[in-house]
């Protein structure tokens, strides 16, 4: 037999010891350690998952157990998208991340372009492009969540790039870096992506990986062995006394430093002096009755008579603009039979030059 597969025959073997496993690898406290562990990773995951697919993404409170490896391989549903997630730094063991093909299809269809429609066929076999798209986002989500667990630990915890493959069915797993025979921890999260899915997804972790994180969430560091810090003596550094620098230093003469008042200078203000130069430039004067806004629409249905109501009242003063600055207010006079404008309040001619510019 290949040592990276096994036949039905031996994993009907292994599953007939289920009854040996027991849980006291995994006590109710290393349940609750795990489990408050994989919520915050995979809470960080999910809102990974949500800001690449643009939909909401929700996760359950996670269920923690202990069971052979053989036994979940052989129950859950197939075929299924799987990432192996091995530890570099920081921790031990290994790490798989499973979904649902009929999940990664309507993912691969989002991160396509789609709606996720064009993955609802839940036998649909993915295309090479599409197993790289959900590879690319499990990717992600793993990255996030590893850095999630490490702000945890409060240490570094880096991986090798993940490995994204297709299980469908006993005979094409691979399990290199799991053995069939060994009790693992499982961590089922129900998975809602806003609209479309409604599934599962399954953490897998090692039991040394387990062991480790529990440990350094209990103890708050790693253990004996990897704290070990060799520190060398260093040579001891002797210091020469210079005595030309001791005579140089008496000689120094130290003076209290003299500052000028900070009292700000006075500043006269002055008005500009080459207003001269500028008298007979022509200007634009225009009076405004009042203004309002208006759609196309109404425009386009005003006729003759039609009636447009301003934002001014009949005794509000009118505006005087000059290049389409304000500079005054004013009233309507009648000159000779023509509008007139009388001046009732003005700005200073300083301020009507800067309104100007």
């Amino acid at each position: 037999m290949n040592d990276n597969f096994l036949s039905q025959d031996e994993i009907d073997t292994l599953l007939s010891k289920k009854a040996d496993v027991n849980d006291e690898d995994l006590t109710n406290e290393k349940k609750d350690i795990i489990g408050e562990v994989g919520n915050i990773s995979m809470s960080t995951a999910a809102t990974t998952l949500s800001s690449i697919l643009g939909r909401k993404v929700l996760i359950t409170t996670p269920r923690v157990s202990s069971e052979l490896f053989a036994q979940i391989i052989e129950e859950c549903k197939k075929p299924k998208v799987v990432s192996t997630v091995r530890f570099k730094n920081g921790l031990k063991g290994d790490n798989l991340l499973m979904m649902d093909v009929s999940d990664a299809n309507i993912i691969a269809d989002l991160m396509m372009g789609g709606d996720g429609s064009g993955g609802s066929e839940s036998n649909k076999i993915l295309s090479e492009l599409e197993l790289s798209a959900v590879g690319e986002a499990m990717n992600q989500m793993i990255g996030s969540a590893s850095t999630a667990m490490a702000t945890m630990l409060g240490k570094q915890v880096d991986i090798l790039p993940p490995n994204v493959e297709l299980w469908d069915s006993n005979y094409t797993i691979d399990c290199n870096n799991f053995e069939y025979e060994k009790t693992i921890c499982k961590i089922s999260f129900d998975l809602t992506v806003e609209g479309l899915i409604q599934s599962e997804i399954m953490q897998i972790y090692t039991m040394e990986a387990v062991e480790e994180i529990v440990n350094i969430m209990l103890n708050g560091e790693e253990s004996q062995e990897e704290n070990e810090v060799t520190v060398e003596s260093q040579p001891e550094v002797q210091v020469r006394e210079n005595p030309k620098e001791d005579r140089r230093a008496e000689k120094v003469s130290v003076q209290k430093p003299i500052f000028p008042d900070l009292n700000p200078p006075q500043v006269e203000r002055t008005t500009p002096r080459n207003l001269d130069l500028i008298m007979d430039v022509p200007l634009e004067f225009s009076v405004v009755l009042g203004k309002t806004k208006k759609t196309i629409k109404d425009v386009l249905s005003f006729s003759n008579g039609s009636v447009v109501e301003l934002n001014k009242l009949a005794v509000d003063p009118l505006e005087i603009y000059v290049n389409g600055k304000l500079i005054a207010q004013g009233e309507v006079v009648v000159i000779n039979e023509n509008f007139g404008i009388r001046i009732t309040n003005i700005l200073s001619q300083e301020q009507r030059v800067q309104n100007l510019k």
